[in-house]
């Protein structure tokens, strides 16, 4: 049976299957989420034994578990090992939601549900086309899956898995679906990865909430010291202002940045798509390069004082914000960590006290065009797109992908289905039935090319 067949005998399975996984609110950062961890890594265990695989089980970590699954057909074959992530962002702001986060359904061809894209649908893609060259018999290489619990949350247990587990994890590459391409008519593989350095400030005043009135003016407010300094971080140019911030940011040189100037962009569409007159960033560089080549740093979010509906009159004795710094290859994340919050501090008057938490981050990663993998993926791409896909450097990070190589030593090759459009993170999240269905046959091929590639 070719492909289509199989993928058009069983699309409605996959899909209630993929729903099955979607329906467990397998979120990472909420405590009271915990058993649906659980769920969600022996869900996973089951869909890996049913889809073929000759061993799987669930490993307990410090946080959450991690689902692994193999299947070996011969240790002088060459070995995959598929990287794929359970746990999903909260929900918030629920209200902003069109449907039941947890509960997915098609509207339009769209599969509206939080972890429709990511990570659960784009993982789903790697069990299903896991499970047709098994049952045609068509497996051409040993295949490994790790499926983990906490990517949502900067993988802060699954270095030390990895480290615990080498000879469990050896392989040739590996294999990731959880970032984008650029259209479905522009197939694209991202060639990099931005780092992440991801803070929560505290800035504290007096030691209680006070009346507005009869303080105001007299006592510091945080929210209004916080806001001040947070502002401070940009100038005129909307160049970072913390003293080093850019010491270690290789400049890309003007061949490479005219060969990313080649992807596809209509910048008046990408407004549009955002709702946005104007766009704003980093003098000197275009949209691409801002969010490709480029660090930045965003405040995600800000809190203090009274939210609630009506008015009361309370000057705070607490704010808080939540800062990420996107970071490019050769920053590290620790020295970054380090020089926001020693500016901070700098810049903090003394009518507050301040305190910087670092949460969680990650190095950026390269993944070289010259390298098995991709040449494998850039002719996957070609049998099932009909054209060659364009090589992307992503604004996102996977801290996870930069310890992958430095702990087992192995790179990996990420193969994205996801589109801009998908509002992975935010509310109203989906996922094209289309490109799940064209990933599955798109990774389906990659691995009859891989085996051809590194066995030439």
């Amino acid at each position: 049976m070719n492909v289509k067949e199989y993928l058009d005998q069983n699309r409605d399975r996959f899909l209630n299957e993929l729903f099955g996984l979607i329906r467990i609110p397998s979120i990472s950062s909420l405590e009271q989420h915990k058993p649906d961890m659980k769920r969600a890594a022996n869900y996973w265990k089951q869909i890996l034994l049913d889809g073929g695989a000759d061993r799987a089980e669930v490993f307990e970590t410090e946080g959450n578990p991690v689902t692994f699954g193999e299947k070996i057909i011969d240790d002088k074959l060459p070995t995959i090992l598929v990287y794929g992530h359970m746990d999903v962002m909260p929900v918030d702001p629920v209200d902003l939601w069109r449907t039941d986060p947890f509960e997915p359904v098609i509207i339009n061809g769209l599969i509206y549900a939080r972890g429709a894209d990511d990570d659960k649908g784009q993982s789903m893609m790697h069990a299903k086309a896991f499970e047709y060259l098994v049952s045609t018999g068509q497996l051409p290489c040993n295949v490994k899956f790790m499926i983990e619990g906490e990517e949502e949350i900067g993988s802060p247990n699954l270095g030390k898995f990895c480290e615990m587990h080498r000879e469990m994890l050896k392989a040739d590459v590996i294999l990731v679906s959880d970032t984008s391409m650029i259209a479905q008519d522009i197939p694209s593989i991202t060639t990099g990865l931005r780092g992440l350095t991801y803070l929560e400030v505290e800035v504290a005043g007096p030691n209680r909430d006070l009346h507005s009135g009869l303080f105001g003016g007299a006592v510091a407010n945080p929210v209004n010291i916080l806001t001040k300094i947070l502002a401070s971080f940009h100038d005129e140019r909307n160049h970072i202002t913390i003293p080093g911030f850019y010491d270690d940011v290789i400049e890309v040189d003007a061949d490479e940045r005219a060969a990313l100037a080649r992807a596809p962009f209509d910048l008046e569409e990408y407004k549009s798509a955002l709702g946005l007159k104007e766009l704003w960033g980093e003098e000197g560089y275009s949209t691409m390069e801002r969010t490709g080549i480029r660090p930045s740093f965003d405040v995600c979010g800000i809190w203090g004082g009274y939210t609630g509906e009506g008015a009361k009159t309370v000057l705070p004795s607490k704010a808080y914000a939540k800062i990420s710094c996107r970071l490019v290859p050769n920053q590290d994340h620790h020295k970054i960590a380090e020089m926001v919050e020693k500016y901070l501090q700098s810049v903090a008057p003394p009518q507050v006290t301040l305190h910087v938490k670092t949460l969680h981050g990650g190095p950026a990663y390269v993944s070289p065009l010259t390298m098995p993998a991709y040449k494998a993926a850039e002719k996957a791409y070609e049998d099932t797109f009909g054209k060659k896909p364009v090589p992307v450097r992503s604004g996102g990070s996977i801290p996870i992908i930069a310890t992958f190589e430095e702990v087992l030593g192995i790179k990996s090759i990420l193969m994205g289905f996801g589109l801009e459009s998908d509002a992975i993170h935010s509310p109203n999240e989906n996922y094209p039935v289309w490109n799940f269905f064209k990933g599955i046959e798109t990774i389906i091929r990659f691995y009859h090319h891989f085996v051809e590639e590194v066995t030439r």
